[in-house]
């Protein structure tokens, strides 16, 4: 089990509630004894059921907000500069968030969570990922490959966590891992922003494939030869919304185009990927190889994280991840209840961290550099001066 020693003294409630020190990880636990029937027999069942209607008010919801925020950020010219600039600033921040829910709205297309037909689920997440940068069925593939194979050292497909070996090939260890609180300052800060380019352009954080991997072209090893055409769609569809943001540009100017969108699109970067990466890396959270892997096992390698008022507003993305890895065609606004009935079910199976962000954050990166070489149930490891 990846050379660890663990505490087996805490109780099943305390196991119920945290990720901290007194939880038990779950590779550490016997395999699940039930099954995903059992699962969802705990849950009632007009949870499971979803709407477009119901859907769609969220998303006019959203919409709508964005609309008024952009309305107010038009007439930040009557401001004196001091002010225009701190008004400027919160308007980028909470932008991004507003359309960081509309970001998790399209996801939820991708997954068929947002209504029963896969015709508006698509057309729906075509135009909303389009809009975001995102190239809709090509992430759709992708992400639903790591629903299938959540914390599968050699199938998940987002934040795979580096083999010692791996990470030590690159170069000498102790210019990988700093002990310097500025470069790790400096390292979050590129993750937080360029991730997401580097994930869909390189495929970084993901699977080694030995070769060009990215999620534009159709002979990437992310995909099968059945999806070359959803590919083709989602390249397309992001070169028209391109080319409209270059008229945008030329037509009003770059400036124009900085404050309106960009600078809001830089934080749902940066909230997706922050997001992504304290759901599923945390020092007692596992990943698995061959036989000890199972969808139960993965699918609750996923750590469920307080964003306080930001959990409705992002659509209960961070505080509900267990219960949409477990059933992801879920609507967001059903998981809630359904958290409750699964906390309740899985007992020391189910893993919570009320940990501030920016501090879980900083832990974090600073406690999960690499796992073993060898095991199949592997958790991460922290590079010490001791061990450089």
């Amino acid at each position: 089990m990846g050379n660890r020693k663990v505490s087996s003294t805490v109780d099943d409630k305390a196991n119920s509630t945290k990720v901290g020190k007194d939880a038990t990880p779950t590779g550490d636990l016997p395999p699940p004894p039930f099954t995903i029937n059992e699962l969802r027999a705990a849950i009632p069942k007009h949870c499971f059921e979803r709407s477009a209607l119901k859907s769609s008010m969220y998303l006019a919801g959203d919409l709508l907000m964005i609309s008024i925020l952009y309305y107010i950020a038009s007439h930040f010219y009557l401001l004196p500069t001091w002010a225009s600039i701190i008004a400027w600033n919160a308007f980028w921040f909470v932008q991004g968030i507003v359309m960081t829910g509309v970001w998790v709205i399209a996801h939820e297309c991708g997954h068929q969570a947002y209504s029963s037909s896969r015709t508006i689920n698509n057309t729906v997440g075509l135009i909303l990922h389009s809009l975001l940068l995102v190239p809709y069925h090509s992430w759709r593939i992708s992400h639903g490959k790591h629903h299938k194979s959540t914390a599968h050292m050699d199938k998940d497909q987002v934040f795979v966590p580096k083999t010692y070996s791996a990470l030590a090939k690159g170069g000498d260890i102790h210019n990988l891992v700093s002990d310097s609180p500025l470069v790790n300052l400096l390292q979050i800060f590129l993750m937080l922003t360029v991730g997401w380019w580097m994930y869909i352009c390189t495929n970084a954080f993901g699977q080694d494939y030995g070769r060009r991997t990215n999620h534009f072209e159709p002979s990437s090893p992310i995909f099968e030869p059945k999806h070359r055409n959803y590919i083709i769609i989602s390249d397309v569809a992001l070169a028209v919304v391109l080319a409209g943001m270059g008229y945008v540009c030329y037509e009003y100017g770059m400036a124009f185009y900085f404050k309106y969108y960009f600078a809001p699109y830089l934080w749902v970067n940066f909230w997706l990927v922050l997001i992504t990466y304290l759901h599923h890396t945390d020092v007692k959270v596992p990943h698995y190889r061959g036989e000890e892997w199972s969808f139960i096992r993965g699918a609750l390698c996923t750590v469920d994280r307080d964003y306080g008022i930001l959990n409705v507003m992002l659509h209960h993305i961070g505080d509900t991840h267990v219960a949409h890895h477990l059933f992801s065609t879920m609507p967001h606004y059903n998981c809630p209840e359904a958290k409750e009935h699964l906390v309740k079910f899985l007992g020391r199976y189910y893993l919570q961290d009320n940990t501030p962000i920016l501090k879980a954050l900083w832990n974090t990166w600073n406690t999960c550099h690499y796992v073993p070489d060898k095991g199949n149930v592997l958790y991460y490891q922290t590079f010490t001066k001791k061990n450089k």
